[in-house]
């Protein structure tokens, strides 16, 4: 009993089918990324923004904190994280309760 048992399993195993007509096929995506990005504006502190990056952005070193808010003041701009969307909106969300100004979430 055994012995017809492995038979089977072993013919299933190594039969070949086809989709049966009109199936679909899955294609996988990947989900896109999103960018937080911080705005220079006239009425945040270089501490303040710093403050902000360390106190809501997963990873940020104080270096890398203040590097980035440098480059909000003399770029204008700076992307501070890049990720899912859903913490994304997070991030933004955070940063923007803060007083920080933030453009618009961007697909990365």
């Amino acid at each position: 009993m055994n012995k017809r048992l492995s038979i089977d399993i072993k013919g299933m195993a190594t039969s070949t089918s086809t989709a049966p007509k009109g199936a679909t096929v899955v294609e996988r995506k990947h989900y896109p990324n999103y960018k937080v990005i911080v705005l220079n504006d006239d009425f945040n502190t270089f501490e303040h923004v710093a403050k902000c990056l360390l106190k809501y952005i997963p990873g940020m070193s104080s270096d890398r904190a203040w590097e980035l808010t440098e480059q909000v003041h003399f770029e204008g701009l700076a992307i501070v994280w890049t990720g899912p969307q859903e913490q994304a909106e997070l991030y933004h969300q955070q940063l923007r309760r803060e007083g920080l100004t933030m453009a618009p979430l961007e697909e990365a």
